[in-house]
């Protein structure tokens, strides 16, 4: 009987995930769910073949070289890569692999539900029930921004961008994006295609922020950008917190440049800016987007049938590295 392969799980995993694991691998679990330090995560890898992270493990080139020779892999349990220096991974010929496809629509829900929440002012409509500063019905009280039928732009229109199009349209909204490249008719079904960001931004009653966190996208959003789009207009952003600048959007939800925002990603979480806290036209969510029980088993069996290609000497369906 061969050996089987050794694992170092950073975070708990569904159940069903952690069953596999047990079943196909030598699996060293994270049963008390602790977020390891950098020099934990390397002692703990001693001797391990693969590691499966999450978003939360920060994987940066000094992490890496100080990685032991055993791990040859490395399969995230995530769709975003920025915590993990792909070059330094690389350089070391350690395999790196995510979890494509599976959370694109729970994460096009969130983002349908902070658009119309940050709209409609849910924060400030369930703090008044919660607290009892509900008063009586008026024409006036607590007006919010009407979605149907209004320009929604979606910047980075791959399989999450293209989803929230999809459901946009059953509000009746104009669709507009930016993206790398241009999408085949098809694909665009009917969307308005802008060549540059500076283009597309002024067309947005809403803008939905669908690209990944690379050094080229690193405060994409900042004030001069911010500027550009429409005065009274909509934030949403379920990607990555570094593709907005935390000061810029502050000064815009406070100016009133912007009606609000909606959030679901932040630099540094989870020790967020604590200005956002201080402000009712904002809906936030604590990084969920992709927190349905199908769609995290989802993601687990994705990175799992990673790993089992690269154990059995096969090319990764998803590699990063």
């Amino acid at each position: 009987m061969s050996k089987k392969a050794v694992v170092l799980v950073t975070r708990k995993l569904p159940v069903a995930v952690e069953a596999r694991l047990e079943r196909d691998y030598d699996a060293r679990f994270n049963s008390e769910d602790k977020l390891y330090t950098s020099d934990e995560l390397v002692r703990l890898a001693a001797g391990a073949d693969a590691i499966i992270p999450c978003h939360t493990e920060k994987l940066t080139a000094e992490v890496i070289e100080r990685l032991p020779d055993s791990v040859r892999s490395i399969c995230s349990f995530s769709v975003g890569y920025d915590h993990i220096d792909l070059n330094a991974a690389k350089a070391r010929g350690i395999t790196v692999t995510n979890t494509p496809d599976v959370l694109s629509d729970a994460t096009a829900e969130i983002a349908m539900l902070l658009l119309l929440g940050a709209a409609r002012r849910a924060y400030e409509g369930e703090h008044a029930i919660r607290f009892g500063t509900w008063g009586d019905w008026s024409p006036t009280y607590q007006l919010g921004i009407q979605v149907t039928g209004k320009r929604l732009g979606i910047l980075g229109m791959g399989r999450v961008g293209q989803i929230m199009a999809k459901r946009a349209r059953g509000f009746d909204m104009e669709i507009h994006y930016y993206n790398r490249s241009r999408l085949s008719s098809e694909l665009e079904a009917g969307a308005v295609y802008h060549e540059h960001l500076e283009q597309l931004l002024p067309q947005c009653d809403f803008l939905s922020i669908h690209c990944p966190a690379t050094p080229e996208t690193h405060h994409l959003l900042n004030a001069e950008r911010i500027g550009l789009l429409p005065d009274g207009a909509i934030l949403v952003n379920t990607a990555r917190g570094a593709i907005v600048d935390d000061d810029a959007l502050i000064a815009a939800l406070r100016s009133g440049k912007l009606f609000a925002a909606g959030l679901d990603v932040f630099n540094n979480e989870p020790n967020i800016d604590p200005r956002y806290k201080e402000l009712e036209n904002i809906f936030m969510l604590p990084h969920i987007g992709s927190a349905t029980r199908e769609t995290r088993d989802a993601m687990g069996f994705r990175a799992l049938d990673n790993l089992d290609a690269i154990v059995s000497g096969q090319e990764p369906l998803d590699r990063l590295a």
